[in-house]
């Protein structure tokens, strides 16, 4: 299945693989250092919002605190299939931005929906050792 030919309003079928969204909780992101966003009640909001969508996962420390409040959207093995490759997204600080990605996650995330362009402000490359945590 194409990126584009999923319909743009569609979520995955009940009981499909699904995107793995993980959100950095670790050294920078979720902390007091990154002021004037509630890190709990965006955690708790991505869970509420994506349950049944979405694996929601808190970690520690990606290793990317100059993106403080990572969130990276994995994609699910369709998505894998169709070529979708997790996106990193950094300095997600807030509620509009976290709406975006669970609205991009909701209709398939990465190889099955394009995500908002918005989100382009937002995407970042890690290194290849980091990345490389994440594809294990």
């Amino acid at each position: 299945m194409s990126r584009r030919s999923r319909s743009a309003g569609s979520t995955p079928p009940p009981g499909a693989a699904r995107c793995t969204v993980t959100v950095c909780r670790g050294c920078c992101c979720g902390s007091a250092k990154v002021p004037g966003l509630d890190h709990a009640a965006q955690l708790r909001g991505l869970r509420r919002a994506l349950d049944g969508v979405a694996a929601v996962r808190a970690t520690d420390c990606l290793d990317a605190c100059e993106h403080a409040n990572v969130i990276v959207v994995q994609p699910s093995p369709a998505g894998r299939a169709a070529g979708g490759r997790p996106v990193w997204l950094g300095l997600v600080n807030d509620l509009d931005a976290t709406a975006d990605v669970t609205a991009w996650v909701e209709r398939g995330g990465p190889g099955l929906a394009e995500p908002p362009g918005i989100l382009d402000l937002y995407t970042f490359t890690p290194s290849r050792r980091v990345r490389g945590r994440m594809e294990e």
